[in-house]
Parts: structure tokens; sequence; C-alpha cells
């Protein structure tokens, strides 16, 4: 039976003015299609693309009344508009497999327009794994690497582009989300169900987020309240005894909806599988929730919300209780109440422009103990964002300009240092953009910064997108950031140790350059090939020295320091039910050490694999109804820091660890409005050896769990289940 697509429309009744064609794309399940090319025929400066919900607006033609639909895995066809209403298009595809229908979108969209290299990990490719959290969501991603970065309070922390997490700009639909005190366990506290879709953007990113974005930018889009099922229902458990359940329930009406997302989760198991006589995962507990509002006008669209999060944290020795034992244990509360609003001034006759103002303010509490050396940090923090856009002329020259401003209020104590500040940064920016039909996209941005405390921030960036016929795709970039470094936050995990902390001066801002750029080749609209090369070279970082046996050193770079990452990946399917994916990185990372000991010694940045290869395969059974998912994950080398007596660098020998494997997979039932699931992690059972030195005596000199660089826990089997009422 011959593959065909077809296309019909459902027109609804809906306010919409003549100056624009409006309308949603989906596949027949009713999920949204996110990055689908829209166009007038004839007219591809024309195109715009499907956004996170599906949705699109195109300014109208009076050249024709024919739009054009193009996405991967589906026959490009046209629709005649007759009226100037809303459109609910939805793609259909018949397989020539007897006779059976089935759907084929990619779990992983690149955004073929954008200037900056963008990866769009859908709802379908999250599901691939249990992805309780934000941590977990990238299981199936070769950009990103996740670790543990200690073996006892659970932190765990993304690498992109061979740097840390710290580096990467991480914000929840376009707001600075995780960073500062949140760097610590901010990536456990977005729960997975609460996610729609992620944007991974490799280096230097967009102006109008700020001067924080170094390598790149995660931006987390979470449900909207217009856009959910009513009601969501996701229960997991595992065999340590981890148990979450997540409920989410939206309500609609003509212009208002809101939604609740709900969490909560905790373990209460005693893990001990190397019997070191301390806990493998932490006990802990978490509550987490957030409620929000959307209002939609024709000329006026507004959201807002409030959000709270508790959770405590408990590891350390077996047995260990807080207040009662002499045994050794870590233990944490954190406390986060957060709000936010996003309006925005729309112009019916001109929707190229718009006006929009952003603000959301946050309390973080954070209050830990590591044996019996306590740590507490506070942060407050009010950010403003107001955004103009237009055009020049026509669509190929567009702009979006504004200001910001930040307050970031820092209260931190560790051992007697005191990390008090209080930042106040106001902003301007202004970006370009020019389109030239589909074939270029040039994005230039500036923006200026007044820090009070560290002068001014000047932050120039460029991107550039060319295709070459239609199979050849070109992206470079380059451009500037900074960011104000948090030692006890971002070092969290090395200070479940006995090491003396000392800070040998006062830290300056981190400043970087990051260039790059990446290949596509689309060898046909099944299969692509993509290459990616991106250098990022330090002016001032913090470094965090952990070199010699009791001490852990911070301060200003004496020196070098620079990263080069390196991405080949292929990418085939959906294709007769089959979709493979395949992906190697190599990165060098190294930077200059030696200043306690007054030398300067270019280095491996350490507890970083040099290779990574990654391969995933997904195949589902006619209609989806089984589906089957396969990850292995193959880290190579990495430096760890020797147990040494030397106090010289010099001396030092390099010592590795070693090349570990570990497969995920699970196994997927979908019934009408049920999806029950059953999965592993860490299959292959590796674990680190040893990764606590001195757990005989916690509180002797020798005493480190920080030297962590491969899984602490053995295999993982989980079960759950989600539940939807349409």
């Amino acid at each position: 039976m011959k593959i065909k697509l077809f296309i019909y429309c459902i027109i609804l009744s809906l306010n919409a003015t003549a100056q624009s064609i409006k309308g949603k794309v989906s596949d027949a399940t009713n999920s949204a299609l996110i990055g689908v090319n829209v166009s007038w025929v004839g007219d591809p400066g024309s195109a715009v693309m499907t956004d996170e919900n599906g949705m699109f607006s195109i300014v109208k033609s009076n050249s024709t009344n024919l739009l054009s639909f193009s996405y991967l895995g589906f026959k490009p066809d046209t629709l005649k508009i007759i009226e100037d209403k809303f459109y609910v298009m939805v793609l259909q595809e018949v397989q020539n497999d007897l006779d059976e229908v089935v759907v084929k979108s990619a779990g992983v969209v690149l955004d073929k327009m954008s200037p900056i290299h963008t990866q769009i990990i859908t709802s379908k490719e999250l599901v691939k794994a249990a992805c309780c959290n934000l941590s977990e969501s990238f299981e199936t991603n070769a950009s990103i690497s996740v670790g543990n970065t200690d073996a006892v309070t659970g932190s765990r922390q993304i690498q992109l582009l061979g740097m840390s997490g710290s580096y990467v700009q991480t914000t929840l639909e376009n707001i600075p989300g995780i960073r500062g005190l949140g760097q610590t366990f901010g990536m456990n506290y977005i729960p997975g169900t609460w996610i729609q879709s992620i944007d991974i953007g490799k280096g230097v990113g967009s102006v109008l987020t700020g001067y924080e974005n170094m390598v790149g930018q995660v931006n987390v889009e979470l449900h909207k309240p217009d856009n959910m099922d009513p009601l969501f229902i996701n229960m997991y458990v595992n065999n340590f005894g981890r148990t979450e359940g997540n409920i989410n329930l939206s309500k609609k009406s003509k212009k208002w909806s809101t939604a609740l997302l709900t969490h909560g989760s905790f373990l209460a198991s005693e893990i001990d599988q190397n019997k070191d006589n301390f806990r493998d995962l932490p006990k802990y507990n978490q509550i987490n929730a957030i409620n929000r509002w959307k209002y939609s006008g024709e000329k006026f669209m507004a959201q807002f919300g409030i959000r709270y999060l508790n959770e405590n944290r408990e590891g350390g020795q077996t047995g260990f209780k807080k207040g009662v034992s002499d045994l050794y244990g870590f233990t944490n509360h954190t406390q986060r109440i957060e709000g936010f609003t996003k309006t925005a001034l729309l112009f019916p006759n001109a929707p190229y422009r718009g006006l929009g103002l952003i603000l959301n303010a946050s309390y973080h509490d954070s209050d830990s103990k590591f044996g019996k050396t306590p740590y507490t940090g506070t942060q407050n923090t009010l950010y403003g964002n107001l955004i103009y856009q237009d055009i020049l002329g026509n669509t190929n020259h567009s702009y979006k300009s504004g200001v910001s401003f930040l307050k970031d209020e820092f209260k931190e104590q560790y051992t007697g240092i005191y990390l008090d500040r209080n930042e106040l940064v106001p902003g301007v920016f202004f970006e370009y953009n020019y389109k030239y039909l589909d074939r270029t996209s040039i994005l230039i941005g500036v923006r200026n910064d007044f820090h009070n405390l560290y002068g001014n921030y000047f932050t120039p960036r460029i991107h550039v997108m060319q295709n070459l016929g239609n199979n050849h795709t070109f992206r470079l970039s380059a451009g500037k950031g900074y960011r104000t470094p948090n030692p006890f936050a971002e070092g969290y995990g090395m200070l479940v140790s006995n090491r003396t902390v000392r800070l040998l001066e006062d830290l300056r801002p981190e400043e970087t350059w990051t260039f790059g750029g990446s290949y596509v080749y689309q060898w046909s609209p099944q299969l692509s090939i993509s290459g990616e090369f991106y250098h990022t070279r330090f002016q001032n970082q913090m470094i965090v020295d952990m070199e010699h046996d009791g001490y852990l050193f911070f301060y200003n770079l004496e020196g070098k320091s620079r990263t080069n990452s390196a991405l080949i990946e292929l990418n085939y399917g959906p294709v007769n039910r089959w979709e493979v994916k395949m992906g190697y990185r190599y990165v060098n990372n190294k930077q200059t050490l030696g200043k306690p000991m007054g030398e300067k010694v270019l280095m491996d940045k350490m507890f970083l694999p040099k290779d990574r290869l990654l391969v995933n395969v997904a195949y589902s059974l006619p209609y989806e109804r089984w589906k089957f998912d396969a990850t292995l994950h193959v880290n190579g080398k990495q430096r760890i820091p020797m147990e040494h007596s030397s106090m010289s660098y010099y001396d030092m020998k390099t010592e590795f660890a070693p090349v570990y494997a570990n497969v995920n997979a699970q196994i997927t039932r979908n019934f009408p409005q049920l999806e029950v699931y059953l999965g592993g992690e860490n299959l292959t059972g590796f674990k680190q050896k040893n990764p606590i030195i001195g757990a005989e005596n916690p509180f002797g000199p020798t005493f480190d769990a920080g030297r962590i660089w491969g899984p602490v826990t053995g295999a993982t089997v989980y079960t759950g289940f989600r539940y939807k009422m349409k």
C-alpha cells in the first residue's frame, strides 16, 4: 500500500485578524508537533515554525492562499486557506505494513530555522526512561552527561561541551532558574512529569536571557495549563525503595486556564551494597508543587504562578539519626519559594510586534551539616526582563531590545568563612536577526550590564546559519560570558570530607570566550549525520584544587584554562518502527593549577571523561502498543586527584579512572489512557570500588567522599505507570 499523508482541518470559531493565520499542528494522537515548517507556497522567506505547543502564526500572504507544511518523517503537503480562522492541522501517515497506522515523529528535533545550534527534546523522548527529574532526562542524549558529585549527598550535575553545569545557563521557560545556591540540588528539583520539552542550545546563547550563558543553555518548558490533560497521574518505585508520585491537574475556560502540578517522593531504606557502613544513597523526602494561571486575549496575554519546595536529606553512616547519634552523618534541609509573572501586549494588526515583561522572585534556604561541620546558605533573588520586538522594513529584518534587572542577596557560612554579598545588576540589550529565504540566518546581539561589585560587563555574541542546498546546514557562533562563582554550592560534594577549606583570595567573576560551529547533513528525511566543535577559553576562572591530601583550595586562575569539545552524531528513523541514535564525544579540558605552592602546571580537569560513546535503540510494535528502548553508555578515562604525600605539583603522577560502560533499558505497554513501564538503569552493575576514602574512620584526617568518578550503586530496577484523562 502506497505511503500517503493527508491533512484535514477543523475550523474553530475564534477571533482572528485578517493580517495573520493562526493554527496548531498535531499528530493523530493529538500530540503537538514541534518544529513543523509552515510557509506560503512560493515564498520560503515567510516560513515560521510551530512552537513547543504545536502553535503557529503566519502573516497573511497577498499572492497565494496555499499554505505548505513540512516535517521530518512526514510527506510535505499544502492546504488551501479559505477563511481567516484558526486551523487545527492533523498530520497522519498510513504505512504499508499490514494496513497498520503508525505515527512517526522524532523524539529529538533539531530547530532548523534557528541560527543557534538547538536540539529540542520532546515528551516522546522523555518517556524512553523513567525521567523522575531533570537530572535523569538526558539518559538518551549524546550532548549532555550527568554524574554524581560525591558518594553521600546524592547531588548530581550535568556536563555540556566538556564544562560543568555551572557554566550552562539553565532556564525555566526562559527565566534563569538553576543558579547560585540552587545549583547544588537544582537538577533534582524539577520533576520529569512537569516537563513538556527541553531545548539544548550549544555555544553562547541569546543575549536576551542575560550574561551568564557561557557554553550553552538548557531551557525547560513546563506543561502549560491551556495545553494539558485534565488529569495526569504518575507512580514510580524502584528496588531500593525510592517511591515517587505525581498528580497534574488542569482546567480551562474560553480565556482562562489553570494548572496544579504536584510531586512527592521519598526513600526510607538504608542501602549499603559495598558494606563500608555508609549509605550509598541518602534517605530523603520531598514535597514540590506549582500552581500556574494563564490568560489569553486578543491584545493581552498573561501567565503567573507560585511554586513551593521542601526537602530533607539524611546520609552518612548506617544507623545515623539526626540529633541522636554520634555517627558521621550528612543532613540537609532545603526550602524554596518562587513566584513569577509573564505578561505580553499583542498587536493583532502587526503579529511580528510585541512587548513582554517577565518578573521572577525567589527565596532559597539551605541548612546542611557535614559530620560536625555546619553549612548555611540563603539566597534572595529578584529578576526582571522587559523585551520589545519588531521588524525593520520587512520580516527579513527583525530585532528585539530591552532592559533587565537582577538582584541577588547571598548569605553563606562554613567553618568560620562568611560569604555575604548583595549584587545589583541593571542591563540593556539589543539583538538583530537577518533571514534570507530559508537559507541564511544571522543573529547579532550585544548587551551591557553594570555590576555594583565588579563593574561593567560588555557581552557581544554572533550566530550564523547557512543552508547549502536542501541537505547541508552550517552554523557558527562566538561570544562572551560572565558569572559570579559560588564555591560552596559548586564544591558541595567535596565538603563531605575532612579537608581543610582555604579561599586563597577574593574570587573574581569568571569570564569566557566561546567559539564553535556545527555541520548537519540530512542524508534523507530519516537519516542525519552531524558534527560539531566548540572551544572555550577562560580569561578568569575559579579553580577548585583538591590535589593535596587534607586541603581544598579555591582561587583565581593564573595561567591558561581552555576546553575543546567535539561531537559526531548519527540519527536514523523512525523507519519501520525503528529508531537508532549514536554519538561519540571527545573532550580536552585543561586548566592551570599550583597557586598554593607557587607553581603553574597545566593539567587535565579532574572527574571529566575524555571520551563518551552513546548508542540508543528504540523499537515499537504496531500502534505503539509495546515500546522497547535500550541505551549504552561508554565512559572513557578521566583524571582523578592523586592520593599522595608530595607537596609539589610537578612530582604528581597522573592517575586515571578506568573506562566503564553501563546499560539502561525500558519496556512500555500502552493502553488507551494508561502507560505501564518496567525498566532498569546501570544494568551492567558497574560500581566504583571504595568510593569513600577512610570510611572506617570518618572523623579522621583521611576521610573523603568527594573523589567520585563512577556509579556508587549497582543495577536499579523500576516500574510505574502513567495515567491520562483526556
